[in-house]
């Protein structure tokens, strides 16, 4: 009886269903990132080098390793300061990996009019809580893939924070085994396609976007840039590590169009759609969880243009 009982907790370890997310869960990792004494994220900042920590405390509660060294925190120059981009993995069967990512910076404080604070909540806390809220889906997980885990700073500089670590020397190796990044960028409001979608930008340089619908859950789709005039899929961090020849496309659901809050003292949490938020976290990671190494292995055309 001992020998069944062992054997069933030994299944359980390895066979351990994904953590669901919980709304309120999303509205405390959102709320913190996008609070106003956040003061906007930027770079530099005392308040920027909190955010940081406060990501890899989540990394913690995670149990990820580190991608290098013996922090979370990756540090780059700025201006003469010590920035910080944040890192963290998840090995699974295979050292072949999925990396998600987002920056966590944004515009700061413009000490003007009542509203003086660029909480960023859309730009980009929404980005960094996918993120993390995939962390918490996979915990306690045995995924086939690994999974990487990056916090970029300094995206709104000139993604100073992922071209700093796409050229950190020890996580070359990490860098040379991924599969595909999904770089989360603005995922706070419902897309104009409806609830549970995104737009992958550059769709049409890769066959990523049909390898996700075509294991998608829970009605998740992924929709064609309708963009594709403002070359979005070069104005973000994924472009960093396309140029590495890495599959890398940024996933958003933000209308270009008619978004008044970009750049604004008005991006603040009454902008999220808390429910479709979570509703994406849940089953990105629902779908992401049928990959292996052997069923899923996205790859550019030759209409990518990577040298810009």
């Amino acid at each position: 009886m001992n020998k069944f009982y062992y054997a069933f907790a030994l299944f359980l370890a390895v066979y351990a269903p994904a953590q669901k997310v919980e709304e309120q869960r999303v509205k405390t990792m959102l709320s913190a990132l996008a609070a106003d004494d956040m003061m906007g994220r930027e770079i530099g900042t005392p308040q920027n080098d909190s955010a940081a920590v406060y990501i890899a405390r989540r990394f913690q509660e995670n149990k990820l390793k580190y991608c290098t060294g013996d922090s979370y925190l990756i540090p780059f120059e700025y201006k003469g300061k010590t920035a910080y981009n944040v890192c963290a993995v998840k090995p699974g069967k295979s050292e072949k990996t999925l990396a998600y990512t987002a920056h966590f910076d944004h515009i700061g404080a413009n000490g003007k009019g009542v509203d003086a604070i660029f909480n960023g909540a859309d730009d980009n806390a929404s980005g960094v809580t996918l993120m993390l809220g995939l962390a918490d889906y996979f915990k306690d997980t045995d995924p086939a893939f690994s999974m990487m885990y990056v916090a970029f700073n300094g995206e709104e500089k000139g993604m100073k924070g992922s071209q700093a670590i796409a050229e950190v020397p020890s996580l070359q190796s990490h860098f040379k085994n991924i599969t595909a990044l999904f770089n989360f960028e603005m995922v706070a409001t419902e897309s104009q396609f409806g609830p549970n979608t995104l737009y992958m930008t550059g769709d049409n340089f890769s066959d990523l976007d049909e390898l996700i619908n075509a294991s998608a859950e829970n009605k998740l789709k992924i929709h064609p840039d309708p963009y594709v005039g403002q070359q979005l899929f070069y104005r973000s961090d994924n472009v960093v590590f396309a140029r590495k020849n890495i599959i890398a496309h940024s996933f958003s659901t933000v209308d270009m169009r008619t978004a008044t809050h970009y750049h604004k003292a008005n991006d603040d949490i009454s902008v999220v759609k808390f429910g479709n938020l979570t509703n994406l976290i849940n089953s990105f990671g629902k779908t992401v969880q049928k990959l292996t190494p052997q069923n899923f292995s996205p790859k550019y055309n030759d209409t990518v243009k990577l040298q810009r």
